[in-house]
């Protein structure tokens, strides 16, 4: 018996095989070979066409039945990780209304900041843990405006993995999780956020029926099955935005655990108990998969655009030609903490939500030109985007997050020690690495709603350990280089 796992990227669709028994990836495939296209018809819009997922999700299967060898009879559910924020539309007879305005998408931000002002700031931190910003429902809102023929057509609109869903089921459905993502959850009330909707005008029977975030959420159709090269009347057990996903994956599920990735972006994602917020909306609190009214879990999203960016920027400009990142590894590691005074503020991929929406651009401080070379380059962006993990942490320590334990992937920049070591000991936290993808947790997570496992942990099981990073009692030069690059910083 195998579990299905889908995961719905911006950039490629990712899918997974686990064997049931043991909890072992079978097998994983991803589609398109290249990125997705993303569509900009102005700035600062992103849209992408559902159509293009759903072939991919095809493709990615497909290909995955045929390197695994796994026949479709023998796979028991399926689970559907997505890329968060996106807005589907669709008519009465199922079809895309316009394409999906997705989660980088920023023509809603005023609408959301005017939101949040008129509707009071005190009533939509303590409703809906965040002012409405650049969300779903904001998206939604935008389409009501500027183009009333297309809304006036909208029967549901959905999330990315929503869509997906019922592209296999044909049965429209959404979830709590689903929803406060889109700002379109009341927590105080526990309902549908009515006055937020009431506000932009939108009415709430186009929002679907929602379903638990593990349970059957319906059965794939002749026609998806037929599509997907899949056996018809297999389960949907699973869906959740791609981040809470991804926290699920790395077994961080209670309060205080916290799973991270450094990715184009670093991401670093903690449970609570409580229903927090944050004032200046530098980090964003979203039900987690396994929230409930009575014993609440809730994860605060920090978001950081320069991160990964940064380091792959100094590839690309700055490594000579062939340089591959573990040679980049080794350069660095050839210059002493704190890069022998250089700093690099790597804030240049845009604004930065847990600064305020400044957008610093990145800088280089200090550069010595008979001192500092490549290495130190190298050194100092690492070190780098690593105080930008920390310097965001403190804002969720704000909140009551109190980390021990960092979980996080076996790619990106966490694969770098020097990367790695300098937030485990400026945190004083450990950092466990596991071998696991988004897609084998959507996985695992379907087996919990078929009931194979009574709960996420023991799916989890047979995670594999790869490496841990422990905070050393060193000299205080980690500490010393942090303080001198969150003290230029502030100067923003």
């Amino acid at each position: 018996m195998y579990l299905l796992g889908i995961d719905i990227g911006s950039s490629s669709i990712k899918a997974a095989l686990v064997d049931a028994r043991t909890g072992k990836t079978a097998g994983i495939a991803n589609a398109p070979e290249t990125e997705m296209d993303i569509m900009a018809p102005q700035p600062g819009w992103a849209e992408q066409d559902p159509e293009n997922w759903w072939d991919n999700c095809r493709d990615a299967v497909q290909k995955l039945l045929g390197r695994t060898g796994i026949a479709p009879a023998d796979i028991a559910s399926i689970g559907i990780a997505y890329q968060m924020h996106g807005l589907v539309a669709i008519d009465r007879e199922g079809e895309v209304v316009r394409p999906s305005i997705i989660w980088c998408d920023s023509r809603a931000v005023s609408i959301g900041d005017a939101a949040f002002r008129d509707i009071g700031e005190d009533y939509c931190l303590q409703h809906y843990l965040n002012g409405p910003g650049n969300f779903t429902a904001s998206k939604l809102k935008w389409v009501r405006d500027n183009e009333p023929e297309q809304y006036e057509r909208i029967r549901y609109f959905m999330l990315p993995g929503d869509y997906i869903a019922y592209r296999m089921t044909g049965e429209p459905l959404t979830t709590i999780s689903g929803l406060s993502e889109g700002i379109l959850w009341d927590f105080a009330e526990n309902g549908v956020a009515r006055r937020l909707l009431d506000y932009y005008g939108i009415d709430g029977s186009l929002i679907p029926p929602t379903v638990p975030t593990f349970g059957n959420q319906g059965r794939l159709t002749e026609t998806a099955a037929g599509y997907l090269g899949l056996k018809a009347g297999v389960p949907v057990t699973y869906r959740a935005g791609d981040q809470p996903n991804n926290a699920l994956a790395l077994n961080a599920l209670n309060p205080g655990e916290v799973a991270a990735t450094g990715g184009t972006s670093g991401v670093v994602y903690g449970v609570v108990d409580s229903l927090v917020s944050d004032r200046q909306n530098r980090v964003n609190s979203f039900a987690h998969v396994n929230h409930n009214p009575q014993t609440p879990r809730i994860g605060v999203l920090l978001c950081i655009n320069g991160a990964g960016s940064m380091y792959g920027w100094m590839r690309k400009q700055i490594a000579a030609d062939g340089v591959l990142y573990d040679d980049m590894e080794r350069m660095a590691a050839s210059v002493p903490t704190g890069s022998d005074g250089l700093r690099i503020i790597p804030f240049g991929n845009g604004a930065e939500r847990m600064l305020g929406n400044m957008n610093t651009g990145a800088s280089i401080v200090n550069l010595q030109l008979n001192r500092h070379g490549r290495p130190h380059l190298y050194r100092a962006a690492l070190e780098g985007v690593a105080f930008s993990f920390v310097y965001g942490m403190k804002v969720l320590q704000e909140l009551g997050l109190n980390v021990s334990v960092m979980r996080v992937g076996n790619d990106n920049l966490f694969l770098s020690a020097i990367f790695s070591n300098t937030i485990a000991q400026l945190l004083g936290c450990r950092i466990e690495m596991l071998r696991t993808t988004g897609a084998a947790g959507a996985a695992i997570a379907s087996g919990v709603g078929i009931g194979l496992y009574p709960d996420v942990r023991e799916g989890l099981g047979a995670l594999e350990h790869v490496h841990t990073y422990e905070p050393q009692d060193q000299s205080n030069a980690c500490r010393d280089a942090y303080e001198h690059w969150s003290a230029y910083l502030d100067k923003f």
